[in-house]
């Protein structure tokens, strides 16, 4: 969403309506006890024309939940199935969040805000509805850090506190409470395709194709809608995969309810950004099989996608939807190459796939961290003094020696003398200094920091 990031005249939307009354509930926000404006993205605030509200303004849209005039009238709990950890669940759906509003940026590409922690729904079963101030600044971090790094995700947009103490059963309680807000290019799951189809509802499916394509793609259906969509849904998928492995980033929860169709990553729990390139490293403490380690999340968004086919079948036959689907490990390679490329600084060429192939060899033998990998290796020459003089880099050394510098390297970042991450360490702290000293400085700190190396990155490669 980076290319957007210009300022807009502020132009509200409902074209989520077209979807009612067979899509969501409408609900209320909780009456919070305080709101305390703890942060808000001024960056995306002008890209969607809402950066001249003052704080008391944003208070009461962000906190409170008064409409934005012109937007939808009154919240909407989106309803949804989805597989988790590979079991059906049909009794899930917003349960502590809602579809607040939709509006265009000045491109015209139509958003959604969303929030977490807004309070029960008819879907909350036995939680509180509630989101820990810990997960609000958490999800800063992650979606501060991955749009640096150029994966396509949703956008903390605000962040209040609500006065409130949390019991939380993993960990240390009572904790304090927050209501968030995210930006995103729309909130329409695999799991929104899951239960249309759970329900054989082929009228709310054929209108949940029509407005991906229409609304969210900007398409006009042809002669195959449903094979027209997942075509898309692969190619943005596959794209996201790779995305996260050149991150160095974990998810920990790719169910199909936390799969964007428009390929959007989004919904941010117990994510980690790896040190080291281990295939194996997990993000959330209670995936034990390893279902959504590191090097296994291009199978397991392959898996989910391949989730929505099943769901479409009702509206087409298998063939043209398997056709797609087969098309995503070829596409996931050649995102892979693209996207190595561009975090390494070099022009990508046909023998990308095997640069790729060295490098993350490499790194595993060697147990190089990730980013430093990509901080030495900027523009495609070693900087000085920087140890791969190995036998273990041999491949590396002479599969990089071909490739050219895509760009200047003549932004300060790139002589910075350790690369800006976001490991669990330093996540830990920040929250400690808020949770201890109420003490938001390194928050800010760090957020200016990644922004900085956003900057030097530039614009991530879009889809051929």
């Amino acid at each position: 969403m980076r290319p957007a990031l210009q300022p807009a005249k502020f132009s509200p939307a409902n074209e989520i309506a077209v979807l009612q009354p067979d899509f969501a509930d409408p609900v209320a926000a909780a009456d919070f006890p305080r709101t305390i404006l703890r942060f808000r993205n001024d960056r995306w605030a002008k890209a969607v024309g809402l950066s001249d509200l003052s704080d008391e303004q944003w208070l009461a849209h962000f906190g409170r939940f008064q409409p934005l005039e012109g937007s939808l009238p009154q919240p909407l709990a989106l309803r949804y199935h989805g597989h988790q950890f590979r079991v059906y669940n049909p009794d899930i759906g917003d349960g502590r969040g809602f579809l607040f509003a939709q509006l265009r940026d000045g491109v015209g590409r139509l958003l959604d805000l969303g929030t977490k922690g807004s309070g029960r729904t008819p879907y909350s079963r036995f939680g509180d509805g509630r989101l820990t101030l810990k997960g609000g600044v958490r999800e800063i971090l992650a979606t501060e850090m991955l749009e640096a790094l150029g994966v396509n995700s949703s956008k903390t947009f605000s962040i209040v506190e609500t006065g409130e103490a949390l019991e939380r059963n993993d960990e240390p309680s009572p904790t304090r409470a927050a209501v968030m807000v995210r930006l995103s290019h729309s909130h329409i799951r695999i799991g929104s395709f899951q239960r249309a189809a759970y329900f054989d509802d082929k009228a709310l499916l054929e209108r949940l194709v029509d407005y991906a394509l229409t609304k969210l793609y900007g398409e006009e259906p042809g002669d195959n809608p449903p094979a027209q969509l997942l075509g898309r849904v692969v190619e943005r998928t596959a794209d996201l995969a790779a995305s996260y492995m050149v991150a160095g980033f974990v998810h920990g929860v790719l169910n199909s309810d936390n799969i964007n169709v428009t390929g959007e990553s989004f919904d941010y729990g117990p994510w980690r950004f790896a040190p080291l390139w281990e295939p194996g490293f997990t993000a959330a403490y209670f995936d034990h099989a390893g279902l959504y380690a590191f090097g296994r999340q291009a199978e397991a968004i392959h898996w989910d996608v391949a989730q929505l086919a099943v769901s479409l079948r009702p509206l087409t036959e298998a063939e043209p939807l398997i056709a797609q689907l087969e098309r995503f490990p070829a596409l996931y390679g050649e995102a892979m190459a693209r996207r190595f490329c561009w975090r390494l600084g070099v022009l990508p060429t046909d023998d990308a796939a095997a640069m790729v192939e060295a490098a993350v060899r490499g790194m595993v033998a060697t147990q190089r961290p990730i980013d430093r990998f990509f901080q030495d290796w900027r523009g495609g020459d070693p900087r000085d003094g920087a140890p791969y003089a190995a036998e273990e880099w041999a491949g590396f050394r002479e599969a990089i020696a071909g490739f050219e510098a895509s760009g200047p390297m003549d932004h300060g970042y790139w002589a910075d003398p350790l690369p800006c991450s976001m490991h669990i360490d330093e996540v830990e702290a920040i929250w400690s200094a808020i949770d201890r000293d109420d003490d938001w400085a390194p928050l800010h700190a760090k957020v200016a920091a990644v922004r900085r190396m956003g900057e030097a990155m530039g614009d991530a490669p879009d889809l051929p």
